[in-house]
């Protein structure tokens, strides 16, 4: 549900992570579901909607797009960013189809206009050459100093830690320029120490996205052509981000963790992962308007208590039993329009304060015996309220701790499948016996049973998406180890028995 009803030919104003203005159209919707294109228009000021009279839609050459016309289908559920402003109407350009067939939300509309805004007017040409070029160029060899590798030059995402088919030196220099033979290479991850990296980014702007895991105490980037970061690093302690940057996840760091970023992290989309009951937003974001706790099953509402500026929140649990303590904190956000809550099923009815900006609360996966009492709370307020994958009580105490809980919500039948599955595995490496021969040849075949059991219900129900599928493998994981199986050999049985 949105904050407002909208129909083909409604214009918006869209706050961009640039700093400027965007826009956008409504072309029709079909049940829950909008569709909305961007504009080809950029500003410094708001404009009005006079001046976007006659702008024609964005198309999206940028990267590997061809083309295609920035329009997307929004499921009514995703509400419209704060930094959204519905300005009045205009005709809908005659060529442009009501719906799309492209589904996402109202934010990436706005992305679409930063990112080929970027690429028309940041990136050299030479760059956007050697990107295109490199999609015939066919396999290419690689060396970063401790051996070649052959890759395809078209090759979008590396992982420089070393354990994979990519070597890097394990110490003193790396061989840098070996990325000039993969020019389509947007994505690194790397471990450890900077060891020039920072430089290396500087110099290849094409690269627009960072995970970086034991990170040194000072990191710079801000020189470098990112638009998302993820940091983990428990010795890190001080951050410089470049302008450009619309995307940080960090984790497991200090809290007494410094971050220098334009306008104190007002234009950030912020996540703070492994969040709890201790998180806390560091100094030098307090400015930042988006914020999403990514944690376990405790979160502490006064992790944004000093971002005032916060207009839009997400809290997701990734553990039971999903609480939110200090709750009231909130109440001190003169700003928070937007809330999700995610598996939440510790909140009750009472828990949030009462929030006067509130526009929209969106809670997936909560109790079904509070629901009553949520909906009356917000009748008549002017508060969307969206409310999804409410289980029973009952079910509740028995599948809480179950990884596969909510695939119910996708599909009832073979979610309670899977979840079934997991209990018996569960029960089954809980009476396994303590010799270890005997242990690790049952342990075998409990594992192969649940990966069965799982192949069996894609096969019937089709619900193991990318999201479901990741969720099985990290569960298939975390038994094996409580099974005592190395992980390496896991990795293995799982790779030969899974078929979804």
């Amino acid at each position: 549900m949105v904050d407002r009803v909208v129909r083909a030919g409604d214009v918006a104003v869209m706050r961009l992570s640039d700093g400027g203005f965007g826009a956008c159209q409504v072309t029709g919707a079909d049940g829950d579901v909008t569709s909305a294109y961007a504009l080809r228009w950029h500003s410094v000021d708001r404009p009005s909607l006079d001046e976007l009279r006659g702008v024609e839609p964005l198309t999206l050459d940028h990267h590997a797009h061809n083309g295609r016309l920035a329009h997307l289908s929004i499921g009514s559920w995703y509400a419209v960013p704060p930094g959204f402003a519905w300005i009045g109407s205009l005709p809908v350009p005659d060529d442009v189809p009501a719906l799309s067939d492209t589904y996402s939300n109202w934010q990436a509309l706005a992305d679409d206009v930063v990112r080929q805004r970027r690429w028309d007017r940041e990136l050299p040409g030479v760059v956007k050459s050697a990107y295109r070029a490199a999609a015939t160029r066919g396999q290419v060899d690689v060396d970063f100093g401790a051996g070649v590798a052959t890759f395809g030059a078209a090759t979008s995402r590396l992982d420089l830690n070393g354990e994979g088919s990519v070597r890097v030196p394990m110490s003193g220099p790396v061989r840098w320029s070996a990325l000039d033979q993969l020019p389509r290479c947007t994505t690194l991850s790397w471990v450890g120490p900077d060891r020039g990296l920072a430089r290396a980014l500087a110099d290849r702007p094409v690269v627009s996205s960072l995970t970086w895991q034991d990170a040194p105490p000072v990191v710079d980037l801000a020189g470098t052509g990112l638009q998302h970061l993820s940091l983990c690093g428990a010795d890190v302690r001080e951050v410089r981000l470049p302008r450009g940057l619309h995307g940080l996840e960090l984790a497991a760091v200090d809290p007494s963790l410094a971050v220098y970023a334009a306008d104190d992290g007002r234009w950030l989309h912020l996540t703070l992962a492994d969040a709890n009951a201790e998180t806390t937003v560091p100094a030098g974001l307090h400015g930042v308007q988006e914020v999403a706790l990514d944690g376990g099953g405790t979160i502490s509402a006064a992790a944004v208590r000093e971002v005032k500026e916060l207009e839009s929140l997400r809290i997701f649990w990734r553990k039971p039993p999903g609480r939110l303590i200090d709750a009231a904190a909130l109440a001190g956000l003169p700003r928070l329009a937007v809330l999700e809550l995610v598996d939440g099923y510790g909140l009750d009815a009472g828990t949030l304060p009462d929030l006067t900006s509130l526009t929209q609360l969106t809670i997936s996966g909560l109790r079904r015996s509070i629901v009553p009492a949520l909906k009356a709370r917000y009748r008549g307020t002017g508060v969307g309220l969206v409310i999804e994958g409410a289980k029973h009580d009952t079910w509740l105490v028995a599948n809480l701790n179950n990884p596969f809980r909510d695939w119910v919500d996708d599909d009832a039948r073979g979610g309670a499948a899977a979840c079934k599955a997991y209990a018996r595995a569960v029960r089954a490496i809980d009476k396994l016996p303590q010799d270890r021969d005997r242990r690790a040849d049952e342990a075998e075949a409990v594992m192969r049973t649940l990966v069965e059991a799982l192949n069996g219900i894609e096969q019937k129900y089709e619900i193991i998406d990318t999201l479901r599928r990741e969720e099985a493998c990290d569960a298939f994981m975390e038994l094996a180890a409580r099974a005592e199986v190395p992980s390496q050999l896991a990795d293995e049985w799982l790779d030969e028995w899974r078929d979804f």
